[in-house]
């Protein structure tokens, strides 16, 4: 694959037919995912109080956090696509059922119940990136896509991982991701360039990164990725703590389709697929934790770390059916990045906290 670099360069430069495909990708692409990034300065924590000045002003004040969330989320249900009643992103999806099963390493990494030994089980929802509820799976703007878990810990409790198949966010601050929406928002496509899109790309590398590589249309749910870009801190039953991002790592391999390949896919084709796979047996995946090296930035989800980082294996995710009312199921589940449990705690990306207000804002929206 040529790198990211490379792609920039070839798209600044080329033709207006391609920064209007570039522009369409970013209509139904760049919203809040699964993972995120970081929202504002080393220290700053927004599970405190929302009266501190987010940076950027609305009417000559600054916003706040709350005045940051409320503005995000109504900039959000502005982008093309999105429909009443649904999310306003990852709007299409389907939601299964399964198990997880800790390995012997994980209880060395987190005293977590669900990562002592027994198995637990586990309701998952599949999802298309974009806000419209019918956009085809095979379309190169229906990424990135979402995966969303909710582990039954043993006693009653629950947790929540969201994450998405692209290693990496858009961008670095929740500041940003307004920034970004808002461009979105005010691009039209008939009048003169440059567009706002274009601007923003032009000074934002990891967007156009981030867009140009989720264009690609994976073969199957069972062979795509999933990554946490947010990192977390896991506690040992010793006390000790240890920094980690999520990996889900499909054990059929990662596959994706070509261009000519994804044509011939019928619109539905992700769901009718998982639906075929699991009536033959369940689609397992591995949970690793990725660890950084020292300095390696855990505020700031839209740095990769690099591949050579140590991981663990955790255990395996097994998805053994969909539920018998998938679209009910849909409208009852809220995943939420912050329902953590003892031995998982947030690190100091505060995207998560903000996340979290959004999506309470989305739930009481769709429903």
């Amino acid at each position: 694959m040529r790198s990211w670099v490379l792609k920039i360069t070839i798209t600044r430069t080329t033709s207006e037919k391609m920064k209007r495909l570039i522009l369409m990708t970013l209509f139904r692409r760049i919203y809040w995912v699964g993972t995120s990034t970081a929202l504002l300065a080393a220290g700053v924590v927004l599970a405190g109080s929302t009266s501190g000045a987010s940076g950027q002003e609305i009417g000559g004040k600054a916003l706040t956090e709350t005045d940051l969330v409320h503005e995000i989320f109504n900039t959000m249900v502005q982008v093309p696509g999105n429909k009443t009643g649904y999310r306003v992103a990852h709007a299409k999806g389907i939601v299964c059922q399964g198990t997880f099963t800790p390995s012997k390493d994980a209880p060395i990494l987190s005293r977590a119940a669900h990562f002592q030994g027994v198995s637990v089980p586990v309701t998952v929802r599949f999802s298309d990136g974009a806000p419209d509820p019918i956009v085809p799976d095979n379309s190169p703007n229906a990424g990135p896509r979402g995966m969303a878990m909710r582990f039954k810990l043993p006693g009653g409790d629950e947790t929540d991982l969201v994450v998405q198949s692209h290693n990496g966010f858009a961008v670095s601050t929740g500041e940003e991701f307004l920034a970004l929406q808002k461009a979105v928002v005010a691009t039209d496509p008939t009048k003169p360039h440059p567009w706002p899109m274009e601007g923003f790309l032009t000074t934002h590398p990891s967007a156009m990164k981030f867009v140009v590589e989720n264009r690609v249309v994976p073969a199957s749910f069972a062979t795509v990725a999933f990554f946490s870009s947010d990192a977390f801190i896991f506690v040992n039953r010793d006390g000790v703590k240890q920094a980690g991002r999520y990996q889900i790592i499909p054990s059929a391999g990662q596959h994706n389709l070509s261009e000519q390949e994804a044509k011939t896919k019928a619109a539905n084709f992700l769901v009718e697929d998982l639906r075929t796979r699991l009536s033959a047996g369940p689609i397992e995946y591995h949970l690793v934790v990725q660890l950084p090296n020292a300095g390696d930035p855990t505020a700031d989800p839209s740095i990769v770390w690099p591949e050579d980082r140590k991981t663990i294996d955790i255990g395996t995710i097994s998805i053994t059916s969909v539920v018998a009312d998938s679209s009910a199921a849909e409208k009852e589940l809220a995943f939420d990045p912050t329902y953590l449990t003892d031995g998982i705690e947030l690190s100091d990306d505060p995207f998560p906290r903000l996340r979290s207000k959004v999506y309470t804002l989305a739930v009481s929206h769709r429903q």
